[in-house]
């Protein structure tokens, strides 16, 4: 007698069963709006042998606090920081090429292992218990009570102390930043229907013009609006054509409703690198607070802020940077740049404060996660706001998510508290800075340690990368002059992109100067299939054309090399010459690979604008043969072999960022 759970199987095999049924008509209108993620789908790229990954916007595995697969942790001392002003004395230099294993002047305990127990003390105290019993139950939807509880005192004590409003914010965990956005998205607006809903009803968000579409396509699928708004060196614009009050005031109600609700990255912008100042920060809240806007603010780079950027950006082009009024004055040390009572970190003190650290309205949504401080896979983070905000963010999560991973939530816990001593648990109980050190895991002060550690390591690979990119960013010909001997020759100089160093985040923002290659606006002819007279259609090698191939021209064996086109994060396809753009990402890489990537970043910009002949641009595009080109500086004479991978970006056709 066959088994139940074994199919017969007729000479088709599985051929023979029914397909199951086609219940696409009773999807609904938000799943039927939804896009494959470019993004996931060019994860599989990053795995191939050779190819070097400068476009996704992932933390380096080396950065990650555990050394083995037993957990073993790692010591909050293990990378060494970079100076919190310029030219501060005592600290290593922003310029060091490679992350120092000097010891420590100091050495904190922290635990060998991470080991959670299966049940804890008989304390019934759940906020200073970490264990199995509790961590691996149904839990609560704010979050696991000691992890919730230490990042209560990190969020208002260290990070923004003296949040302007009475009570100040609470925090709620999440399943990282993605996690948060959503359930923000969920408290603050309905989704909306075309033509069902009344357009006069529609809901927009507020955003830069250049964002991370991983957060806008969330709204985009609920129907919004994306409303893109003007930005400078300093960020998001206020006053001025295109600016934020601009756009806010002269808004037209037949678009819809006006905005209520902005989504920015404001520390170490993705993908533009951007630290907005405190200054600009002011003059952003004080139009929301006119207008009524929800500040979404999502930092998972606040703590990469790299102050040595201006000065290092001015000594590798000699004196110049992009942020000087003067060419012959150097950058200067910069104040603190935070406001109220201090974090009791210089680290902290150092960088540029949240919006919340001004947030007398209490109209701000801050998200943060330990995606780039513990691992992008634990998938936890939180939201801080005020206590009415929080309060419904926690019945969005009741019914979706219930909780994050009491797995993760433990593991994170005791990371950075640390067995629950007799001893601990008065420490925890005091909060005081004193009784931390008997804690026998990070705590307080070796979560700042390790922060600023990272901070260090990801500002060193910043100025290397950027050094080199500077060294090749413009393209140096020498050809014979008709009007002297064969001895003398004209030097052409033609500068291929600009950019300007990250004030913080993992990322470079470069302006690809596509109007400058020879074959820009060139006439092409498509051959004809309906037997017109004219022969063909004619088309002209224009920007889009070009930023396309260049891309899928630095994927070929000579360089290898994945960068992210600027395509992918314009907010709306109404963004100027958003084709002009590509993202590198100094984080992702390996130590070793760091400058081999930008070399090979720059060889491949400076060959692709050496190429002469539309045929090597179309056989890019289509990895159709053409023939040999005629020009000397062909794919042939260059030794570019465009390959199978090259045929495979070309159908991704772009890359998405993260």
């Amino acid at each position: 007698m066959e088994s139940p759970t074994t199919s017969r199987r007729g000479d088709g095999g599985d051929d023979e069963k029914p397909l199951p049924v086609d219940l696409s008509h009773l999807f609904s209108v938000i799943t039927k709006g939804r896009q494959a993620s470019k993004m996931k789908e060019a994860y599989r790229l990053f795995q191939i042998p050779g190819i070097m990954n400068i476009a996704g916007g992932l933390p380096n595995v080396q950065f990650f606090p555990f050394d083995t697969l037993e957990a073993q942790t790692a010591k909050p001392e293990r990378w060494t920081p970079s100076p919190n002003y310029p030219g501060e004395s005592g600290a290593v230099p922003a310029s060091a090429c490679a992350a120092s294993t000097a010891a420590p002047t100091t050495t904190p305990v922290a635990a060998a292992h991470i080991v959670v127990p299966k049940a804890g003390s008989h304390d019934k105290d759940v906020v200073k218990r970490i264990d199995l019993e509790t961590a691996l139950q149904y839990g609560q939807a704010e979050g696991y009570p000691p992890l919730v509880s230490w990042v209560r005192q990190f969020t208002r004590e260290q990070v923004h102390p003296d949040v302007p409003y009475r009570g100040g914010p609470e925090v709620a965990m999440t399943c990282g930043s993605t996690d948060g956005f959503a359930k923000t998205l969920q408290v603050f607006a309905d989704p909306w229907r075309a033509g069902v809903d009344d357009p006069r009803d529609r809901p927009g968000l507020l955003c830069e013009k250049f964002a991370y579409m991983g957060a806008l396509g969330q709204a985009a699928n609920l129907g919004w609006q994306l409303v893109p708004v003007d930005t400078d060196a300093k960020g998001m614009r206020v006053a001025g054509p295109g600016g934020l009050d601009d756009v806010l005031s002269s808004w037209d109600p037949a678009r819809g409703r006006r905005p209520h609700l902005m989504y920015t990255v404001t520390l170490g912008h993705n993908p533009t690198g951007i630290v907005i100042p405190l200054d600009r920060k002011r003059e952003i809240y004080a139009a929301c607070s006119k207008y009524d806007v929800i500040i979404g603010e999502d930092e998972p780079y606040w703590y990469l802020q790299f102050p040595a950027a201006a000065v290092e950006e001015a000594a590798s082009r000699g004196g110049s940077s992009s942020n000087q009024t003067s060419a012959d004055a150097p950058p200067q040390q910069q104040p603190p740049t935070t406001t109220g009572p201090s974090s009791g970190y210089p680290f902290l003190d150092s960088l540029a404060p949240s919006f919340l650290r001004i947030d007398t309205d209490g109209r701000v949504v801050r998200l943060d996660t330990f995606s780039k401080t513990v691992a992008p896979g634990c998938r936890l983070g939180w939201v801080t706001a005020q206590p009415a905000v929080i309060e419904k963010i926690i019945r969005v999560s009741e019914a979706t998510t219930q909780q994050p991973s009491g797995f993760v939530q433990s593991l994170v816990a005791e990371l950075v508290m640390g067995p629950q001593t007799e001893a601990a648990n008065a420490a925890f109980r005091a909060l005081g800075r004193g009784e931390q050190a008997r804690f026998a895991g990070w705590h307080m002060d070796g979560w700042v340690r390790w922060l600023e550690g990272l901070r260090g390591s990801y500002e060193r690979r910043m100025v290397r990368m950027c050094r080199l990119l500077d060294a090749g960013a413009d393209l140096v010909d020498v050809s014979e002059s008709p009007l002297q001997s064969s001895e003398w020759g004209v030097v052409t100089k033609t500068r291929l992109f600009d950019y300007q160093w990250p004030r913080g985040g993992m990322f470079i923002w470069l302006r690809v100067h596509l109007e400058r290659h020879p074959l820009w606006q060139a006439p092409v002819i498509v051959s004809s299939s309906s037997g017109d007279d004219d022969g063909g259609h004619h088309h002209v090698m224009d920007g889009p054309t070009l930023s396309l191939a260049l891309m899928l021209f630095l994927t070929a064996k000579k360089y290898r090399v994945l960068c992210a086109s600027g395509s992918m994060f314009g907010a709306t396809a109404a963004v100027p010459a958003a084709w002009a753009y590509y993202r590198l990402c100094f984080a992702a890489e390996t130590e070793a690979n760091i400058d081999l990537s930008a070399q090979r970043f720059t060889a491949g910009v400076q060959d692709f604008f050496r190429l002469a002949d539309v045929a090597d641009i179309e056989k890019i595009l289509e990895g159709i043969p053409h023939g040999a080109s005629s020009s000397a500086a062909s794919l042939s004479a260059l030794d570019v072999d465009v390959d199978d991978l090259t045929r495979e970006m070309g159908k991704l056709a772009m890359l998405g960022g993260c």
